[in-house]
């Protein structure tokens, strides 16, 4: 059954089904959920989902599960933290619940928006299969018009497996949580609507000129009207075959982490008219400098994960703006939302906030490169991500993976995918978080030929313990592109102290910051850094007393709490740079 279901390509959500939803009037399917643990996927194989209670002749029949009798959890939610009984759980889990239908308008169509359910979902509505994603991050969509009726019955399988044909495999260092963590919500639009809008400054220098475009549900001949009432613009787009494009003049006030601009944008067409908040900045590289709107720029970083002690992977906004104002109180103007796609509300609120952000997909450690579904996995997450953020001015940098070796197959597969972002999206750069080349002790990569900018993972100080090496790897190197040193850090227990060569103290690890800053200022190819990492975040690889199952090399506690010394001397790194702008 499951073979079945992942080969049937026509049902399976990917980047061409999502829809425009931002402030788009949106029904919640958000509460109370009959679960159920299928360790054995039964619901599948025995189709529970069709709920056959009698035979042909009327008889009842047996039937291996209760519905509404089941016990209840709050969706969204991680199920690793609602009970400790299911901690370490990895598998299926069954979610169900019923809820009421009256059309609202002639013609109207009916999507159901998934946040994001790790790793795999498949949805029943009404006893019918209505399709699955893949893909634990990004969010899916799904036309279930057809299937509604006044009383529903909705079936949601999250099988949160670790695979090795997929992106991320079996392996990470971060903590497999499983489940519905993003909103379930029902989307009202007419038949003819807008599916997709995309608007940013032209990367062209003079940052007076707009390009907009967008895609409709059908491929139709019309005229969209996009709307801009603080800058006085009213602009035609015309729209053949269900697409159209227009590009225009312009002034807006850029947008930047000193003065995060946002203006009120609308597109109507036909009866559709949706809206967004958005800025216009420009980014890009030019020679060995980073360019923000011209000017040449440091991206003063830290390196986050999405991990809350109480819920896991399904953080608050008000969690959200904690870790903002936290790097903001270090000096940050950058931010790595690392290893896979964060909540769409963390780009939101960076664009409020003023903070740029490196967003990632999973490509991550043992990933099969020579593997055309597992290539088709990640494409499609990264165009998903794409889809879904290409409006938020605070997002700089689309990177393509984390710390994979430099064989043939990766290459391929990894170039590939910048090839596929560069084409989605020219105004912004493409990275990834490549290794040092630890033969040579030098920064080389041959996937550097498909990157605007060099991301390197280096833990001298630490897995490299000679901190030597670190001041002859940057001799070493000549990169032809700006870098960012992405990683390095050093483990550290809140609270324990101890000398600078007693691992896992906070005077070790702000030890090894002072060394890591103190060469890091000298060298002028370095162009930003993104330490790791923000706070400590639960990770099973890590057993050790100082970890105790989590990665502790957190500048937070894990609870953001505890600030730890290392925390201080990042701060003071950054405001001396900032006093040098």
């Amino acid at each position: 059954m499951e073979n079945l279901i992942l080969s049937d390509h026509r049902k399976t959500a990917t980047a061409e089904n999502m829809v425009f939803d931002r402030f788009r009037k949106k029904e919640s399917l958000n509460g109370e959920w009959h679960y159920a643990v299928d360790q054995y996927d039964t619901c599948l194989s025995q189709k529970w989902y069709e709920e056959k209670y009698y035979d042909e002749a009327g008889n009842t029949l047996p039937v291996d599960f209760s519905f509404d009798k089941w016990e209840t959890m709050n969706l969204p939610c991680c199920w690793n933290t609602e009970d400790r009984m299911y901690l370490l759980y990895e598998g299926s889990m069954i979610y169900t619940r019923t809820f009421l239908y009256a059309k609202q308008m002639e013609d109207e169509r009916m999507i159901l928006k998934i946040g994001a359910a790790n790793y795999l979902c498949r949805i029943y509505l009404n006893k019918k299969y209505v399709g699955m994603h893949q893909g634990g991050s990004t969010p899916c969509y799904f036309d279930i018009t057809d299937e509604l009726e006044q009383s529903n019955r909705i079936l949601i399988q999250v099988d949160s497996r670790r695979r090795s044909s997929q992106v991320p495999p079996e392996a990470t260092d971060w903590f497999n949580y499983g489940g519905v963590y993003r909103d379930i919500e029902l989307i009202r639009v007419p038949k003819l609507h807008i599916r997709d809008f995309r608007i940013a400054l032209e990367p062209d220098g003079s940052f007076r000129r707009i390009r907009a475009s967008v895609r409709l549900s059908e491929a139709v001949t019309d005229t969209a009207v996009l709307t801009i009432g603080e800058l006085g613009i009213c602009q035609e787009i015309t729209v053949e075959d269900g697409w159209g494009e227009a590009v225009f003049e312009a002034a807006p006030q850029l947008w930047s982490p000193e003065h995060p601009k946002l203006y009120e944008v609308g597109v109507s067409c036909a009866s559709d008219r949706i809206s967004d908040r958005v800025g216009f900045r420009e980014i890009r590289v030019k020679g060995m400098e980073i360019l923000l709107n011209g000017h040449p720029i440091f991206l003063r970083g830290v390196s986050c994960h999405e991990d809350s002690v109480p819920g896991g992977k399904m953080l608050t906004d008000e969690e959200r703006l904690d870790n903002i104002r936290n790097a903001k109180e270090l000096g940050c103007n950058f931010m790595r939302v690392a290893h896979y796609p964060h909540s769409e509300r963390m780009a939101q609120l960076a664009d409020e906030m003023g903070i740029m952000l490196w967003e990632e997909i999973p490509v991550y450690w043992q990933v099969q490169f020579d593997s055309p579904d597992t290539y088709r996995d990640a494409e499609n997450q990264l165009k998903e991500l794409i889809t879904r953020d290409y409006n938020r001015a605070s997002v700089i940098i689309w990177s393509v993976g984390n710390e994979n070796e430099d064989t043939d197959a990766r290459l391929k597969f990894m170039g590939s995918l910048a090839a596929c972002a560069r084409s989605m999206d020219p105004t912004r750069m493409v990275s990834a978080a490549c290794l040092v080349n630890f033969a040579k002790n030098a920064i080389e990569d041959r996937l550097e030929q498909y990157l605007d900018i060099i991301g390197l993972n280096e833990y001298c100080g630490w897995y490299t313990p000679d901190l030597k090496m670190l001041p002859q790897l940057f001799a070493n190197s000549c990169p032809e592109k700006p870098v960012i040193i992405t990683e390095f850090g050093a483990d550290a227990q809140p609270g324990l102290r101890g000398t600078i060569t007693d691992k896992g103290t906070e005077d070790c690890q702000a030890y090894v910051y002072e060394k890591q800053t103190q060469q890091i200022r000298k060298i002028s190819y370095i162009k930003g850094m993104t330490p790791w990492i923000l706070n400590d975040f639960r990770c099973p690889r890590r057993t050790s007393s100082i970890q105790n199952y989590y990665n502790t090399k957190g500048l937070l506690s894990a609870d953001h709490q505890h600030k730890k010394l290392a925390f201080y001397v990042l701060r003071d790194f950054y405001h001396s740079l900032m006093e040098t702008e």
